[in-house]
């Protein structure tokens, strides 16, 4: 599967509909080269009256729903859409992370079509990962610490 399309229309819509949100987990692993696969899309935000609104109007935009699912009990906001079995969810917080503000200083920003989305730093994917000690998580922290380690590497090389 491509997820190309997905992320493109994505970034277009978190941009028009003005909401600010950090691309986590696989996907955004995914992005800095791991090789992992996931089929949804998941994204850190600030979970505030304004941002609410706005993420009504992103799935609205997606032509999707607004889910609020409670297993486990979270602050998860989920965006399904059934025709192409669509799933992004928006978290207002997770393991390992301190502040929305730190994430995004170390957060990569990738083009997609003039659309950038905000991607968090692999060490920090790893970091939240490890925090949240689920056994999903654990069990691509080796796969993502090796792909940490030659990013570094290849940075190392090309200064």
């Amino acid at each position: 599967m491509d997820a190309r399309p997905t992320l493109f229309t994505l970034a277009r819509v978190l941009d028009e509909e003005g909401l600010e949100a950090i691309m986590i987990g696989n996907a955004a692993a995914a992005l800095h080269g791991a090789p992992v696969t996931t089929l949804d899309f998941d994204f850190l935000f600030r979970k505030t009256p304004g941002n609410l609104r706005k993420l009504k109007a992103v799935a609205k935009s997606l032509g999707a729903m607004l889910l609020r699912p409670y297993y486990p009990v979270s602050d998860l906001f989920r965006i399904e859409r059934d025709e192409d079995s669509l799933h992004v969810d928006f978290m207002s917080r997770i393991d390992g992370v301190r502040s929305l503000a730190a994430l995004r200083s170390r957060a990569a920003r990738i083009d997609f079509g003039g659309h950038v989305l905000v991607v968090a730093d692999l060490a920090d994917i790893i970091k939240s990962k490890r925090a949240a000690g689920r056994p999903r998580d654990r069990a691509v922290l080796e796969i993502l610490e090796k792909a940490l380690d030659e990013q570094k590497k290849s940075e190392n090389d090309q200064a």
